[in-house]
């Protein structure tokens, strides 16, 4: 069974840090690009940030140089580390996997975790 679960979440300060975990199961992790989602309230669902099978990252425009995207393939957990969060960084934020497999595509998501900047 594949799952995927978020955790890290909270409610932070503006200009304050969060870390964010990703555990996956019942899947070859090494061999999906992990993706960090979000979602504000109101808004549609935008890619924070990829880290790819073969060691690539990449990251959202609004995001760079505040947060890093991190993958432990010997754990099987992905991880994003949020600093110097902004009130516009509030939104439920999603692990996403995802791999193309002789032309199928194979995508799993997590629940969601909820972070919210505010003072």
């Amino acid at each position: 069974q594949v799952q995927l679960v978020e955790s890290g979440g909270g409610l932070v300060q503006p200009g304050g840090s969060l870390r964010l975990s990703c555990a996956a199961s019942g899947f070859s992790f090494s061999r999906y690009t992990m993706n960090w989602y979000r979602q504000a309230p109101g808004k549609g669902r935008e890619l924070v940030a990829a880290s790819s099978s073969f060691g690539g990252k990449n990251y959202a425009d609004f995001v760079k140089g505040r947060f890093t995207i991190s993958r432990d393939n010997g754990k099987n957990t992905a991880e994003l580390q949020m600093n110097s969060l902004e009130p516009e960084d509030t939104a439920v934020y999603f692990c996403n996997a995802v791999s193309i497999v002789g032309g199928d595509l194979y995508e799993y998501w997590g629940q969601g975790t909820q972070v919210t900047v505010s003072s």
